[in-house]
């Protein structure tokens, strides 16, 4: 067999390391001089004057003897291992085709089969010595740092038992194995791809690049190409990092050239190599591109380039976008991702997205018009583009809007509702203990004034909690059937009032008006609310309209974000002819303290305590208007007939009488310490015996005395620990006949399902007065105190 131009390449590499092997395994070396100084130290021994010396010479003698008989041992041994390694290798691969070659765990080749010794021009008898060169001088024309090759493979061979790489050279695919065998070996196996196995892109122009840059290897292909071998990939192309999947201009032997760049197998290496295929473009190619066909398609696409730069936008795209011109960013035309738009571009042309659509905010538009774009790559003409599909998700994007708003106004509701109760826990303590004061004083006391300011303000400051009460629906209801027709009769002459002399005040109402079962205070200040922003709207002043009418639903009715059930109701509208209300503000008006107003002008909780009133009664609140030409506010309740069937027996039971005989005792459970405070010393005034707990449990650990007699509870409903109706039901079991009243900050409906089942029991809202303590106490346990 003719040896080919790799072995001419090895061939003098391989003859040089192996002319004058070393002689292995043959005369003394370090042994003999070590010899020669144990036997002088012997002689030594024997002419010593003192014992000692005699000891001490004698000791390092017989340790230099040992050290000749060590190496002299190794220099016999080492032959033999390798004699076996050898006859080991020459036993496997000694009839293989392919070129093997043995090295032992030294690095060194000890072995070459007969195939071997016929490619790179060698006749080694079976199983001989090669000369002991390095393996890496072995493979010097295979790979471009042979070094580096022999010893990474080498190192994973005897790591995990083989180890593999391919490498490209001018004459073809060759396969390098490595195997691990007994004795610490390697098995080194040479396999030609190119002669095996026909390939068509072997032809095609290719090279190995580094991590760093270097040309590790090239084909003929791609020399003939380029003009010569470089060393960089610099000399290559001036477009660096080379991209594969894109056209690339490369600097040919006759100028610069436009080649499509592909990479074979970039993500599955083990190793940082990058194999390339650089494929020349045919100038006179055609545009795959129809012009034609993109305009007239009915889905709105725009083409981009990888630097998210508008290319083209079709008929259907501009009908949503507007005219956009060639070049024009793409970050110009929408917003709303949260990052930059060519950051996710980027990611697009990886191919990091998956096709994962994003929705964003079009710039070029006056109104919210929202997009759902996905990117599709593509490659036109040798060049990377993006294919942008869009689709319309304005009315997604204000369901989601929409979805959000509710659950905000339900947390700033839930919010309003804990503020408040904290606030009438307070309120309950500053006006109580001003009503203890005020009974040691009489109205010619020079302090009674200040109480009497205190107290005022007090009650001003209960009056805006409740109305944040009122927006949270946890405001303390007093529902009475109503007939809307008195009840704004009544309210007349405080509306005139109100309104003014500019502005006339008109009322329509149904002859045959269903009547209604609701909070009249709380109607009252629904109508007043709105008559009052009604007359702010109308500063040249107008008329507002109040009407009344039966509201009959056969289906249920959708609107805005609110589905009212069919049923029969009572609509209330306030219209008026003022400058209404944009579009924009429109779905905030009913958030608390949003304001169109002026600083001082106006708290932002007018519309939100009339929300709030409305949905607690059962009811719905819409609103329409139109700038420049008024807006008229109705709202839907349900007939009396209605909430009875739903909600019957609101009221509390009638109180049980009982005998006077003997000072009326009670429980008091507070966990504000302020207020039970002062609602100790206020029954005590009157009277009563007041025992005194902190919480629920320590009232049923006093309860426990069965000695202890109790007339009447009075207690907190939201305390930590046991709450009020809990607590109360378990003391139940051993005291059934005990009245009950309840207090709290929140409204008796955000409670009354737990109420246990008691014959007296009442609720007192906070804050409270003296006054309303002991007339709620007296009235629910049905006696006086003596």
């Amino acid at each position: 067999m003719a040896p080919s131009d790799d072995s001419a390449t090895l061939a003098p590499v391989v003859r040089r390391a192996g002319a004058r092997p070393r002689p292995e395994g043959r005369g003394w070396g370090r042994e003999v001089p070590l010899a020669v100084l144990a036997v002088a130290a012997f002689v030594s021994s024997v002419l010593a004057l003192s014992q000692t010396e005699k000891l001490l010479v004698l000791s390092v003698g017989g340790s230099l003897m040992s050290l000749a008989l060590w190496f002299g041992a190794l220099r016999y041994l080492r032959p033999m291992r390798r004699a076996r390694l050898g006859a080991l290798f020459a036993a496997v691969a000694d009839e293989d085709p392919a070129p093997c070659f043995g090295s032992d765990r030294d690095g060194r080749v000890i072995y070459r089969n007969r195939a071997a010794a016929a490619r790179f021009g060698f006749d080694l008898p079976q199983g001989g010595r090669a000369g002991g060169e390095a393996a890496a001088a072995a493979f010097g024309g295979l790979f471009a740092d042979p070094g580096a090759a022999i010893e990474r493979m080498g190192r994973r061979a005897r790591d995990s038992g083989s180890a593999q790489e391919d490498t490209v050279t001018r004459h073809g695919h060759l396969r390098l194995r490595a195997h691990r065998v007994e004795g610490g070996g390697v098995l080194w196996r040479l396999d030609d791809l190119g002669a095996a196995r026909p390939d068509a892109a072997a032809e095609l122009p290719r090279l190995s690049l580094s991590a760093a840059g270097g040309v590790l290897a090239i084909n003929p292909a791609l020399r003939q190409l380029l003009g010569g071998r470089p060393r960089k990939a610099d000399e290559i192309s001036a477009e660096l990092p080379l991209r594969p999947g894109e056209e690339n201009e490369i600097l040919t032997a006759s100028g610069p050239v436009r080649c499509f760049v592909a990479e074979v197998g970039g993500k599955g290496r083990s190793d940082d190599r990058r194999e390339l295929f650089v494929l020349p473009v045919a100038p006179t190619q055609s545009a795959s591109h129809d012009a034609a066909a993109f305009e007239a398609l009915p889905v709105p696409l725009m083409r981009l380039t990888p630097r998210a730069a508008v290319i083209a936008v079709n008929a259907a795209a501009r009908l949503v976008m507007g005219d956009v011109a060639p070049g024009t960013r793409l970050s110009d035309l929408l917003e709303g991702l949260g990052r930059p738009v060519n950051d996710w571009v980027a990611d697009a042309c990886a191919g990091r997205t998956e096709s994962r659509p994003e929705v964003m905010r079009l710039r070029t538009r006056e109104d919210e018009v929202f997009l759902q774009v996905t990117l599709r790559r593509m490659v036109e003409q040798g060049r990377m583009e993006l294919i942008a599909v869009l689709n319309d998700a304005t009315q997604l994007k204000q369901l989601e809007a929409q979805f959000i708003q509710s659950q905000k106004m339900e947390a700033v509701g839930q919010l309003a509702g804990g503020v408040a109760h904290d606030f009438n826990n307070l309120l309950t303590a500053i006006s109580g203990h001003c009503d203890l004061l005020m009974l040691r004083h009489d109205r010619s006391a020079p302090d009674y004034g200040d109480l009497e300011q205190i107290r005022q303000n007090a009650n001003r400051a209960a009056a805006l909690v409740r109305q944040l009460l009122a927006y949270s629906r946890k405001q303390t209801m007093n529902p009475e059937v109503l007939d809307l027709r008195d009840t704004l009769s009544d309210l007349t002459h405080l509306l005139n009032r109100l309104v003014g002399e500019r502005i006339s005040l008109s009322l329509v109402h149904d002859p045959d008006l269903h009547r209604i079962r609701a909070d009249k205070r709380q109607i009252e200040q629904v109508i007043m609310n709105l008559v009052v922003n009604a007359r702010d709207a109308m500063p040249s002043g107008g008329e507002i309209r109040i009407e009344t009418r039966n509201f009959s639903l056969a289906g249920d009715m959708h609107r805005d974000r609110a589905t009212v059930p069919a049923g029969e109701y009572v609509e209330v509208s306030v219209s008026d002819a003022g400058t209404g209300i944009a579009p924009e503000v429109l779905p905030k008006i009913f958030e608390p303290f949003f304001t169109t107003k002026h600083l001082g002008e106006g708290t932002g909780l007018g519309l939100s305590t009339v929300y709030g009133i409305v949905k607690q009664t059962g009811g719905y609140i819409f609103c329409d208007s139109v700038p420049g030409q008024g807006t008229r506010f109705w709202f839907l309740l349900p007939t009396y007939l209605a909430l009875e069937t739903l909600a019957p027996g609101l009221s509390p039971p009638e109180a049980v009488p009982l005998p006077s005989e003997s000072p009326a005792s009670v429980l008091l459970v507070e966990d504000e310490a302020a207020v039970r405070a002062f609602a100790a010393r206020a029954l005590k005034l009157r009277g009563y015996d007041v025992v005194e707990a902190e919480d629920g449990e320590e009232a049923l650990e006093i309860l426990s005395d069965p000695t202890l007699h109790f007339d009447i509870f009075v207690t907190d409903v939201v305390m930590p620990g046991l709450d009020g109706p809990s607590w109360v039901a378990e003391a139940m079991k051993t005291r059934p006949d005990t009245a009950v009243v309840f207090m709290s900050g929140y409204a008796e409906d955000a409670f009354r399902d737990g109420w246990p089942a008691i014959r007296a029991s009442a609720f007192l809202p906070k804050p409270f007065s003296l006054g309303d303590l002991v007339e709620t106490v007296q009235r629910t346990a049905g006696r006086v105190p003596a």
